[in-house]
């Protein structure tokens, strides 16, 4: 999953690692809540280790390390969805000593915000387009006088904080006589 960002007054898609960064302040979780995820091999003349989650020794050829402990692959789950944390990524989110994937984490303790446009609230995990201070849901992010939708790569300009595709800026600067501030 990427978040759509219009950067330069063009749309670009960005990777979830850039993702939170981006969305620091919006939705982002506190640097505190990320852990790492690693699967390591187990050694076949290595002492077998205890896993945190069932307290049973681990005798698979794989095991995952987080949080400085040791699990069994199906052990370390999500603790709102069950889902395998191992499978979903290399990154899993504490607190309130809950494990919990990216999703179920911003869904209890992200920040939300409201829609630019339609000012409606925008949940904290889902994707959005930004543009300057402003967040839209993407199917909000349009000209505001054709509703002409963007894809990845068009041109949008940011007038008095209206979203305007490339033919109604230009319209506009006719109309107008002059040519405000491309932002």
């Amino acid at each position: 999953m990427g978040v759509l960002l219009a950067a330069q007054n063009r749309i670009i898609v960005v990777s979830v690692t850039d993702s939170v960064a981006l969305r620091r302040g919006f939705g982002a979780p506190c640097p505190s809540a990320l852990a790492g995820v690693q699967m390591l091999s187990v050694q076949p003349d290595a002492k077998p280790k205890g896993c945190a989650g069932c307290s049973r020794k681990i005798k698979d050829r794989y095991l995952l390390k987080a949080l400085d402990k040791y699990w069994h692959e199906d052990c370390l789950k999500c603790a709102c969805c069950d889902c395998r944390l191992g499978e979903v990524g290399s990154t899993l989110y504490t607190k309130a000593n809950l494990i919990l994937c990216r999703r179920d984490y911003l869904r209890l303790f992200g920040v939300t915000g409201n829609c630019a446009a339609c000012s409606k609230l925008i949940p904290a995990f889902e994707m959005v387009m930004r543009a300057k201070d402003n967040v839209y849901h993407l199917d909000c992010f349009a000209c505001q006088l054709c509703n002409q939708r963007f894809c990845v790569g068009d041109k949008f300009f940011l007038k008095n904080n209206m979203i305007l595709c490339q033919t109604d800026y230009e319209e506009g600067l006719i109309k107008e006589g002059y040519a405000p501030q491309v932002r």
